[in-house]
């Protein structure tokens, strides 16, 4: 029999939900495991977007000056479209936040910072090379997690499970909770491009004739995401690489003299672009969060910054009833209340509709038309043209995808003071 271990909160996955969720809940006393499959969070082509929403919450929790200290670029104009015509151009510097940019931090750095700040705190504990593979049940509930360790196999007994595990979350299915597929028009290829010191800095967009891409600034190289057609990726690699040179120069005009570095296809990678969301967030015992209740497109960027949020507003709302459950010798015996579980979904459902109705907006009236090469074809339609670049079109895009739809701040005690971190 696989030896078992007892928390109240059993996370899975060490991405930005589930990190966030750990750290909040045992910053408010709540014995939390989170279990994450990998050594460490050193993952390429990962997204990288730190919006205003998230350095607020940071600032809430009194980790502002450490994420200020983190290796990024800072970003207070967004434009994107056409060398004549911009679809969005925004001067962050309106947003009302006093963090009027957008951080580009490596992901790795990011979740490193919260994940030290978590451990600080007596009940949090962070399993690395912990993958979850399957739930405990009960009576109907689930009562934990199913994990594979470096020391073998093992359960977790918790009263509440959160699978934050991604947007193919094995939990999501073992429990039986199915997305809706939403569509998306678009695959995403991920390559490196050197950076020259007279280089743009940030983030830059561009959009040419049948090619659409963004390049993000890692300092010393360009980190490219070239969309193409959804399920395209066979046909394109089936053709030279100087055929993605082309695409490049012409959506990235001063990254043309670089796109040779690319020298095949073994330099390229893939990602498989979804928009889908849950129904149902939970289950009795199970709560999803994250990609694993919504995968969200790379448009706006907004994918951890969503997590978060979520992570934030299940802490909110749940810290409370989770320490009373604590409390109770025959907490494992019993389901928390599942109408608990309700009020997150409800809390976050418009946030999340709101937002992917956006993103579905950008990909049919921008990003198919892009894509589609057509030579008669404008880049925008008649209405996105009318909008398009103008102030008021900007500012409203800036706030929707810079401070979201529903803004959530940390509103959970902090008990105990969080120990030094070792000198």
């Amino acid at each position: 029999m696989a030896p078992t271990e007892t928390t109240t909160v059993a996370v899975s996955g060490g991405g930005p939900a589930g990190i966030t969720l750990g750290l909040l809940l045992a910053r408010a006393g709540v014995d939390v495991t989170v279990c994450e499959k990998h050594a460490d969070f050193l993952r390429d082509f990962r997204g990288d977007t730190v919006h205003p929403s998230t350095l607020e919450i940071l600032d809430e929790l009194g980790l502002g000056a450490e994420m200020a200290r983190l290796p990024q670029r800072r970003i207070d104009r967004l434009r994107v479209g056409t060398a004549e015509e911009p679809f969005v151009d925004v001067d962050l510097g309106d947003l009302p936040s006093p963090h009027p940019y957008l951080a580009m931090v490596p992901q790795w750095d990011f979740l490193g910072m919260l994940a030290e700040h978590a451990r600080r705190y007596p009940t949090f504990r962070l399993r690395t090379e912990t993958e979850s593979t399957g739930l405990l049940r009960d009576n109907g509930a689930v009562r934990g997690l199913r994990c594979t360790g470096p020391e073998g196999r093992h359960h977790i007994r918790a009263v509440l499970t959160v699978a934050a595990d991604g947007r193919d979350s094995p939990l999501r299915s073992a429990a039986g909770l199915v997305p809706t597929e939403l569509g998306a028009p678009m695959d995403v290829l991920w390559l490196r491009l050197s950076r020259s010191a007279d280089d743009p800095e940030g983030l830059a967009g561009g959009i040419g004739r049948g090619a659409m891409a963004a390049a993000i600034d890692r300092g010393d190289y360009w980190q490219i995401a070239y969309l193409i057609p959804k399920g395209g990726y066979a046909h394109m690699r089936a053709r030279p690489v100087e055929h993605l040179h082309d695409g490049l120069r012409e959506a990235l005009p001063f990254l043309g003299d670089r796109v040779a570095e690319v020298g095949g296809w073994d330099e390229v990678a893939f990602l498989n672009v979804g928009l889908d969301r849950l129904s149902r967030w939970y289950r009795p015992g199970l709560l999803c969060l994250g990609d694993a209740a919504h995968t969200m497109t790379p448009v706006g960027g907004v994918g951890i910054n969503l997590a978060v949020q979520d992570a934030v507003a299940a802490a909110n709302l749940l810290a409370a009833p989770l320490r009373r459950a604590q409390e109770d010798p025959d907490r494992f015996t019993r389901t928390l209340n599942p109408e608990l579980l309700a009020r997150v979904q409800r809390r976050r459902q418009w946030p999340t509709v709101g937002t992917q109705a956006l993103q579905r907006a950008v990909q049919r009236q921008v990003i198919s038309r892009a894509l589609s090469g057509a030579p008669d074809l404008p880049a925008f339609s008649p209405p996105v043209r009318a909008l398009a670049g103008t102030r008021a079109w900007s500012r409203f895009i800036g706030r929707v995808l810079m401070l979201g739809l529903r803004p959530e701040h940390v509103e959970t005690p902090q008990y105990g003071t969080a120990a030094e971190p070792p000198r």
